[in-house]
């Protein structure tokens, strides 16, 4: 990065990034005004001009933007690979304990009040997604021609069920967006930097690659449930364009259809999630954890975990070098907006089935799940308060 900014040392790295992982309560968005209030403005690592050109890299690529931002801050401080490892630790480690702890003591948690308590949680996963979807459509589909791409995403993913309708719908919205959204091209600004050798960086890319192509090959000649966890998780975290939410559906098709884990019990671990500070990604922990084919427990929430985030990480770590000349390019920034509109389009298609259709049974919940949407986005209540006051209401109708 062009900041002068000295070099700092892993213990440092960690020591910030634990304490961000302890208390960055909100979503990614929120974590990117976390960092830099603490890394940019308080600790002084680099300036606001270096900060905006890494989050717009991160935001450009697939992967949980929040987290390849932390990721990226810690390879500049710590002056290398180790020192992103370490910043990833930190920060995800909390909240994956959280969500496995959960996952663990989910099964002995029963009766009308464990059954309400669940209920409200799957609320909370409505009023959530809403919110994400209102956000990211006033922000990504601001014109027709993107608000077209939208519509055509929720009919792609609608048709075409499961993981292929996805991809479908992001392949068309990338090449709309080459047609249909060439103007208005962004500005950008400083140079960016980082310790990362091109020969490490093409490395990073073709192991990308290979994990991307390769295990589906191994599933079925092996018969591996190991391989296909890996496969399902890193496939999902491959395709996540726009923001930690868009991976429910993605999980939801690789882990439920399947029937590796129950749509309610993946509702109930997603609004856990919610109330949890660090990245929406360590909802894998979860899943891993109560998987009902093993690997499980233990081993298969840290498969899970690592594969869902190990793509977007290994994507930062490959474009950092290249970055600063493919960022001024026109039709990369076009084929972006056409991209993150379809996500908007896929997003909103999740809303419906599984999260609406799974929780909204009565008229009590569409109550509750409209009040926890206008405490979200009008009241601006953080989202650990909105699952309290859900859950609680939840639980309050178990007993009625």
């Amino acid at each position: 990065m062009s900041s002068d900014a000295p070099k700092g040392r892993v213990g440092e790295v960690f020591t910030a990034f634990l304490k961000l992982g302890l208390t960055s309560f909100g979503g990614p968005i929120a974590h990117l005004g976390y960092y830099r209030n603490e890394l940019v403005v308080r600790r002084k690592w680099l300036d606001e001009a270096d900060y905006a050109d890494l989050v717009a890299l991160c935001q450009f690529l697939p992967g949980p933007a929040s987290s390849q931002v932390g990721f990226s801050l810690g390879i500049f401080r710590g002056n290398g690979l180790l020192g992103g490892l370490v910043a990833w630790f930190a920060f995800t480690m909390p909240s994956a304990l959280i969500l496995f702890a959960f996952a663990m003591g989910a099964a002995a948690f029963t009766g009308p009040v464990a059954e309400g308590f669940l209920h409200g949680l799957k609320l909370v996963a409505v009023a959530v997604v809403a919110q994400a979807i209102w956000g990211m459509a006033r922000t990504l589909i601001p014109d027709r021609a993107r608000a077209g791409i939208a519509l055509a995403a929720i009919a792609i993913v609608v048709f075409f069920a499961g993981s292929f309708g996805q991809i479908a719908a992001i392949a068309l919205g990338a090449c709309a967006g080459l047609w249909l959204c060439r103007a208005d091209v962004a500005p950008v600004s400083g140079h960016l930097n980082f310790p990362v050798s091109q020969r490490a960086a093409i490395v990073a890319l073709a192991l990308f690659a290979a994990l991307l192509l390769i295990p589906p090959i191994f599933v079925p000649a092996t018969g591996s449930q190991a391989i296909a966890l890996f496969d399902a998780f890193y496939r999902s975290g491959a395709l996540v364009f726009g923001g930690g939410h868009v991976v429910l559906p993605l999980l939801q098709a690789q882990v439920v259809t399947p029937g590796w884990v129950s749509n309610e019990a993946f509702l109930a671990g997603y609004g856990v999630a919610q109330a949890v500070p660090g990245p929406l990604f360590a909802f894998a922990a979860y899943l891993g954890a109560v998987m009902g084919p093993p690997p499980n427990g233990p081993g298969g929430a840290a498969l899970a975990l690592v594969a869902l985030q190990l793509p977007g990480m290994l994507l930062v770590y490959g474009m950092l070098p290249f970055w600063d000349a493919m960022r001024t390019r026109p039709a990369a920034q076009a084929a972006m907006r056409g991209t993150n509109a379809a996500v908007v389009g896929i997003l909103g298609a999740a809303l419906y089935s599984p999260v609406w259709t799974s929780a909204v049974l009565t008229p009590r919940d569409f109550a509750l799940a409209t009040a926890g949407f206008l405490l979200l986005t009008v009241w601006k209540l953080p989202s650990w308060t909105v699952v309290v006051l859900l859950a609680g209401a939840g639980v309050l109708s178990g007993l009625a």
